[in-house]
């Protein structure tokens, strides 16, 4: 890879905008600059999920997706480029049904948490699905790949599951939603 950063700091985006991978600037408030940020902090927790007790299957998954996230914000530094394939939100689907398969069927609401790792998830899927707002309005103003819209959204289904899989896995159960507890 090369020596690419031989200097942190620059000063080139003091004025407000920042350089993207193509060599062109945009405004540090753009919607691109953002969709690319939630996908960085999405990355970025997944990284703290990682630092949890996890089956090896679930970290090797997790660390899958660290690479396709890093991926996903290169594609969005780089107006037009396209790195994620379309093969990638099927593996996310894949994934799904195979942790899916081991959980009972949802008949209540659930509140995020149980164990740690569960919780952590769940913080992760409403990250992700911020990521995928903002992406979205991303791709009403700009190309955005289908497998990079699509990725994001299997994702999040993908870390609810998980969620509630990890908690199954620990020895506990979905935290019940119980409507009216504190009226």
């Amino acid at each position: 890879m090369g020596h690419r950063l031989s200097k942190i700091y620059t000063r080139t985006g003091d004025a407000g905008t920042t350089g993207l991978g193509d060599g062109s600037r945009t405004a540090k408030n753009s919607a691109r600059v953002a969709a690319m940020g939630d996908v960085d902090e999405l990355n970025s927790l997944i990284g703290v999920i990682l630092c949890e007790e996890l089956p090896a299957d679930v970290r090797e998954l997790f660390t899958g997706i660290q690479h396709d996230l890093f991926d996903l914000g290169g594609e969005m530094s780089i107006p037009g480029a396209v790195l994620l394939k379309a093969t990638q939100p099927a593996r996310l689907e894949a994934a799904i049904d195979h942790y899916n398969a081991d959980l009972g069927p949802l008949k209540e609401f659930i509140l995020p948490g149980g164990n740690r790792a569960a919780a952590l998830t769940h913080l992760a899927r409403t990250v992700c699905r911020r990521a995928e707002r903002v992406t979205v309005a991303l791709a009403a103003e700009e190309t955005v790949s289908d497998a990079g819209r699509q990725y994001l959204n299997r994702l999040s289904d993908l870390l609810f599951v998980l969620g509630r899989w990890l908690n199954k896995a620990a020895g506990g159960d979905d935290v019940l939603w119980q409507k009216g507890k504190h009226a």
